[in-house]
């Protein structure tokens, strides 16, 4: 990780004076170059040498100008994206490519974010560059019938976007007003600030709509700014500027590029990053590490706390199967919005349970940071305020306690989603209803169907059931045909019915009971059948009664109990979007109050929250989401409170993009010292879901965004991402371990009571109780549903089975790296050795744009030592001290010129994990695979280190330039016959790619997946003798056999 980033300077622009902070660049983006400088700047003189753009500030406003001269081959202007970190100046750089566009007579430019209020920092922005005549004029202030002013930033939210209005006029949308104000002509700027909130375009209105604009202005200089980018590359899709997909790239559509680069994994996320900068369609730089540090707090738990976690873990168990037992009941076929309600709920509750857990140990080392003279920032994501509200509004608006917000979860679930007649019922347009007549024909009743309307009271209007001519017989029971879809006995049959139905498959039966006596027949008509409601009520009032008795138990609402811990509202910055919060008053009594201020906002309340933290009047500060965009919180020099921030991460949040947004709030620009940040995660190995979660973001995140996955700001947590294929695979195991399906060579974790054959059975056990499938593992126990889940158990059971998950994981990792199958991201080769040259140079230039940049293939030869010196072996030999450990010859000998003497091979063993020995040789250094002490006492025997000493060396220096073959034999076959051997060499040569790759990509990937049968790419990076540094992609890996 020390290596991970290189400081930045720029290396094309050459204009302005330095940034006032150390800005870095990660390693692999800094190993390959931008394109040369072609585009003349016109901002003035004066604001460059004054210092109001910074140098990287300039080279970056260069570069997206020189971008937007570009046209692409389906005649739309090519894009720019800034991927700066937060704290770098994007803001003061987007008004830099305003203000350069508005020089060049370019005086409409359109500027999206996330809120209204950041309309604020864009007038801030171009005020700071000295351009303040440049007019900011809100789009929610101008009515859609309106039409802006003739030039200047036109501001707006995404949402924006898709707004609408219910009056006529002449703009009855957002998108339409803006484009009537943009004419189908416009070339001028269009900003999407924290480009990041456009995600997902394809699934949302607002991502569609962000597709429409570019696509609608296909002269506009479209510029994306954004910390995160995209975390994954599905959420690249709004990018459709870049020309990475569509008419003229080698992916017809943006589906085509998602699958070539998701198939091969984060290899090509990096190729991706340094293909768009070696392009000049993207820059990425981030203020220093340096002084921030990053550590990892797991907290444990006391006795109570898990014995009300193992209640709570038996109750939503029980609750589990009364909801199967009530859906039974019922005979409801449609489950899926019932169980995706009750597991959304489960990892709620637990979530709230799991941040709970650690509220008691973040105060006390919060209140040991501000005792050294620290400042607390904490980070969260739910602020529980829906519970209060609710407890609120069923209190007549009075409320004298702290309230659950783990108990409001489970007691909503109950009483909104439990099994009931009322989820069987379908709207059906008009309020028409299927009617369903019984009628009995020898001692069993047929069931017929028929069409009417429903008015208003409730009576059926039209017309009505034709009842067939039927001998009737007294007596007998309701029976339903084979053609019902019904998964249940008696009358509890399927059809289509109210019109205030919750869901489109889950019927009921609506039916009157009447009697007619036209040919004899009856007919039953029933609206419901009364016992199996009073059951189903009953089941469902003796859940909410048991939640009741357990909420007297569980842990209050986190927010509240924080601020109340650290003194109360007067104590603590409160940054969040809830509206009230429950405070404790001085004489003890507690009470609801609101956070708003006379006069002020919710969103004010915040900034004026902000402004009493940095004024050093309160010390601690919570911010959730909320305050996770647009609010700077740290140690600035222009502010009154400089102590150092220490960022406490109690609740991780649910996405990359947010998690980059709430860090970055306390680490940037003109920042007096670095942040210290503390991930705090508990002993529940169901947290780690949430960590896990994260950590995949944020892995993706650091590749994509910037070019290194080790770059990313929280990557201590990269051990807790198992939401990838080893995760799957250890999944796997586990489950056929569990069926006996295999022999897994991972024992089950110790300690568990009974042993391991109690062990399996008790993981069976879990399984149902989880509500998985073992007979259908493959395609129901996914990673992601098992680490939810998993969180239901009690305390000792979950981490007991996921320990055994994890030792599988690490099997599993350990086998690929030994194989050589591992993924390992961007390889150094020879990071320590400087005879690295380039023995042949080929340029091939791709098709397109000249600005698309080169795909060169370097044949680089490289001085890899791979071998161990006798020195290096001796020294190691002096640290051993088992009595198997140390020297060994082999009983066989082989040929060794130029002297023909025959001497035995070496190596050097050192005790390992187990009964395997770590193996060293002379020619290789370490061995892949350790080997057993009998396998190694088969063929060698043990000496003393004068013994093998001259053997050592001798095999060390012919090693260099002779393969294992002359070694042994004094010759080798396939050198006789004018072919290549590598094995057991000490020097190896290899051949990369370096360039603008993402044009051959698929032509590259799928030679190399024929040739390797593998579809990882290795990315490698190195520094070649005349100090060149080269980041590519292996072509041809060689044979690494021994």
């Amino acid at each position: 990780m020390l290596t991970c980033f290189v400081s930045f300077c720029p290396s094309s622009a050459t204009i302005g004076i330095s940034h006032p902070d150390i800005v870095v660049e990660t390693n692999t983006l800094s190993s390959v170059p931008p394109p040369d400088v072609t585009y003349t700047l016109s901002i003035p003189e004066t604001t460059i040498s004054s210092g109001l753009l910074s140098a990287l500030q300039l080279e970056a406003i260069i570069y997206a100008c020189q971008q937007h001269e570009v046209i692409l081959q389906n005649k739309q202007r090519a894009g720019f994206l800034i991927g700066d970190g937060a704290g770098v100046g994007k803001g003061r750089t987007v008004a830099g490519i305003i203000l350069e566009n508005y020089l060049k007579g370019r005086k409409k430019s359109l500027w999206f974010s996330i809120s209204n209020d950041l309309k604020f920092d864009a007038e801030r922005d171009l005020k700071d560059i000295d351009a303040p005549n440049i007019p900011v004029h809100a789009l929610n202030k101008i009515k859609y019938g309106d039409t802006a002013t003739s030039e200047g930033v036109l501001f707006a939210t995404y949402s924006a976007l898709i707004g609408e209005s219910q009056a006529g006029g002449q703009h009855r949308t957002r998108i339409k007003q803006i484009l009537d104000w943009c004419k189908p002509e416009f070339d001028g700027v269009i900003i999407f600030d924290e480009c990041h909130k456009a995600k997902n375009a394809t699934s949302t209105k607002m991502g569609k709509a962000v597709l429409d604009l570019q696509s609608k202005l296909p002269l506009a200089r479209v510029v994306y700014a954004s910390a995160t980018g995209a975390s994954e590359p599905k959420n690249m899709i709004y990018m459709s500027r870049l020309g990475i997909w569509g008419e003229g790239t080698p992916f017809r559509a943006f589906d085509d590029f998602l699958h070539a680069i998701e198939k091969r994994g984060v290899g090509a996320m990096e190729i991706v990053a340094m293909d768009m900068k070696v392009s000049g369609m993207y820059i990425a730089r981030q203020l220093s590490f340096s002084g921030v540090s990053f550590r990892v707090e797991e907290i444990g738990l006391d006795s109570d706390f898990k014995e009300v976690y193992n209640k709570a873990a038996r109750l939503w168990a029980e609750a589990l199967q009364v909801f199967m037992h009530a859906a039974d009941e019922l005979g409801l076929v449609s489950r899926k919005s019932l169980w995706g309600q009750f597991w959304s709920s489960h990892q709620r509750f637990f979530k709230y349970l799991c941040i709970a857990a650690k509220v008691r140990s973040l105060v006390e080392l919060a209140q040991k940071e501000l005792e050294a003279g620290k400042c607390i920032v904490i980070g969260l994501q739910s602020t529980g305020e829906s519970r209060t509200r609710e407890v609120l509004d069923e209190n007549d608006g009075h409320l004298d306690r702290f309230v659950s917000a783990a108990e409001g979860v489970f007691q909503s679930l109950v009483t909104k989603h439990f099994p009931s007649e009322k989820q069987r019922r379908e709207k059906a347009p008009g309020n028409k209803r299927k009617l369903f007549t019984f009628i009995k024909k020898n001692c069993v009743w047929f069931l017929t169907e028929t069409a009417f309307h429903v008015d208003r009271s409730g009576k059926p209007k039209g017309r009505q059931p034709k009842i067939p001519k039927h001998t009737v017989d007294s007596g007998g029971v309701i029976n339903i045909s084979d053609d019902s879809s019904s998964d249940s006995d008696g009358m509890d049959t399927d059809s289509n019915s109210s019109p205030d139905s919750l869901q489109d498959n889950d019927d009921v039966i609506f039916v009157h009971h009447t009697s007619l006596q036209s040919g004899g027949c009856s007919t039953l008509r029933v609206f419901a059948l009364k016992p199996r409601v009073q059951l189903i009520e009953e089941m469902k009032q003796g859940l909410l009664n048991k939640i009741s008795v357990l909420g007297k138990e569980l842990p209050l609402n986190t927010l509240d109990v924080l601020i109340d811990k650290f003194g109360g509202p007067d104590k603590v910055a409160e940054m969040t979007g809830r509206k009230g919060r429950v405070v404790r008053r001085p004489d003890g009594s507690v009470r609801y109050e609101s956070r708003a201020e006379q006069g002020s906002t919710i969103d004010q309340i915040n900034l004026k929250e902000k402004d009493r933290f940095m004024t050093g009047e309160k010390s601690v500060a919570i911010i959730s989401e909320a305050a996770s965009s647009g609010i700077s919180l740290q140690a600035d020099r222009r502010v009154k409170n400089q102590k150092r921030r220490v960022h406490m991460t109690l609740e991780l949040p649910w996405s990359a993009d947010r998690a980059i947004q709430q860090f970055g709030r306390t680490h940037r620009s003109n920042q007096v010292n670095a942040p210290e940040y503390i991930f705090l995660i508990s002993e529940l190995a169901g947290e780690r879901r949430f960590a896990s979660i994260v950590a995949k973001r944020l892995e993706s995140l650091g590749a994509l965004t910037h070019g290194d996955r080790r770059a990313t700001e929280s990557r201590d947590l990269s051990k807790y991402n198992f939401e990838n294929k080893y995760g799957t695979k250890a999944l796997d195991k586990v489950t056929k371990s569990i069926l006996g399906h295999i022999e897994n060579k991972v024992p089950p974790p110790k300690g568990y009571p009974g042993g391991n054959a109690r062990f399996f059975q008790g993981i069976i056990q879990l399984w149902s109780s989880l509500h998985l499938s073992l007979c259908c593992f493959i395609s129901d126990c996914s990673i992601t549903k098992f680490l939810n889940r998993i969180l239901g158990l009690e305390v000792h059971k979950q981490n007991h089975l996921f320990q055994y998950f994890t030792d599988n994981f690490d099997y599993l990792i350990e086998k690929d790296k030994k194989e050589g199958k591992y993924d390992m991201g961007i390889l150094d080769l020879a990071p320590g050795n400087d005879e690295i040259y380039e023995e042949k140079q080929e340029n091939f230039l791709t098709a397109g744009n000249p600005q698309d940049g080169q795909v060169v293939l370097y044949k680089v030869g490289i001085s890899v030592d791979r071998g161990m010196p006798w020195e290096e072996a001796h020294a190691k030999f002096l640290k051993l001290s088992a009595p198997d450990e140390g020297f060994y010859l082999s009983y066989k000998v082989g040929v060794s010129p130029p002297k023909k003497t025959r001497l035995p091979c070496v190596l050097l063993a050192e005790q390992g994990r187990g009964k395997n020995f770590l193996v060293y040789k002379p020619n290789i250094g370490k061995q892949t695979q350790p080997e057993s002490l009998n396998n190694l006492l088969q063929r060698y025997h043990k000496v003393t280190p004068e013994e093998a000493k001259d053997s050592w060396e001798n095999q060390f220096t012919f090693s260099l330039k002779n393969c294992s073959h002359a070694n042994w034999n004094g010759k080798c076959k396939k050198i006789e016959e004018g072919q290549e051997c590598l094995q057991g060499m000490r020097l190896r040569q290899y051949h990369m790619l370096c360039g603008a790759l993402l044009r051959v990509w698929k032509r590259v990937s799928d030679v190399v997946s024929e040739i390797t049968s593998s579809s990882i790419l290795q990315i490698v990076r190195l520094k070649t003798k005349q100090r060149n540094k080269q980041v590519g992609q292996y072509t041809l890996l060689p044979h690494l056999g021994f």
